[in-house]
């Protein structure tokens, strides 16, 4: 059993349950691709099998969000999850896409304190709830795209966001609203594409059922970002390396029509590098 779910998850489930679930409905070890909060809502791929085995080669992957950024407000937590702090001003749709261009780009992004990230052995989130202060190191993101899409309350704002693995939504609404001189935090997110995944072929985890969860498994040759090779020579699925006219790099590997995993090529030589069927 090998291949992905792209599960659409809903508003108040978390990503753990979505997995937990995927790995009653194919009796077989699963993960997700990227958690997403309880409050957030959207696409969450789940590999089965052997697929959670390729989690690092999406790690390049983009992923597009819908989120609403309220202003002259904000929160501990950067979201709904703790209580409104108020100060400052809500901006000016013209204020705000002025602002935008300086969030393109590489940018250095301070994660939020209520973060899963370790610090000295500690997750983040638990220290900042023990009341102990957390001071974390800037890391640098990519925003490939940061565009308003329309006012959606009198301080409320959504926003399309294109960006690289590892960006925390909560910490742009924090510091576009620094920019404008206010406050702000993220009230609502949805997540529309991870990668090759999107919201057009997503499905509710709701509607699977043991006798049709197989008919919504992605092949994973399917979802694979990388070009293929063919190769029939045996001595390469014995652990040999072969001569290769492909050009360096990483291939899906097919033994004629079968799909057997990964392939690297160096330097005129190719070798298996994960078998996943």
């Amino acid at each position: 059993m090998t291949g992905f779910l792209n599960i659409w998850k809903a508003e108040g489930v978390s990503s753990a349950f979505v997995v937990n679930r995927a790995k009653w409905l194919l009796n077989c070890p699963c993960g997700h691709m990227g958690t997403l909060d309880p409050l957030a809502t959207g696409v969450l791929p789940v590999g089965a099998g052997n697929a959670t085995r390729l989690f690092d080669y999406f790690l390049s992957k983009t992923k597009v969000y819908e989120a609403r950024f309220r202003f002259g407000v904000t929160t501990e937590t950067l979201d709904r999850e703790s209580p409104l702090l108020f100060g400052g001003e809500v901006p000016s749709e013209g204020e705000i896409r002025a602002a935008l261009p300086a969030f393109h780009g590489e940018i250095e992004q301070v994660p939020p304190r209520f973060s899963a990230i370790s610090v000295n052995g500690k997750r983040s989130y638990e220290l900042a709830r023990s009341g102990r202060e957390v001071a974390l190191a800037a890391k640098r993101v990519y925003i490939a795209s940061f565009r308003l899409l329309g006012q959606t309350a009198p301080d409320e704002f959504c926003f399309e966001i294109e960006c690289g693995g590892g960006t925390y939504i909560r910490s742009l609404a924090r510091d576009l609203a620094a920019a404008l001189g206010t406050q702000g935090f993220m009230s609502a997110l949805c997540r529309t594409r991870s990668g090759v995944f999107d919201r057009t072929t997503a499905v509710d985890v709701n509607m699977l059922t043991r006798e049709n969860v197989l008919e919504y498994l992605i092949r994973t040759e399917d979802v694979l970002p990388l070009p293929s090779l063919t190769v029939t020579d045996e001595r390469l699925y014995h652990g040999l390396k072969i001569p290769t006219d492909a050009a360096d790099g990483l291939y899906k590997l097919f033994n004629g029509d079968s799909f057997y995993g990964l392939a690297r090529a160096a330097q005129g030589l190719l070798r298996t590098e994960k078998k996943l069927c």
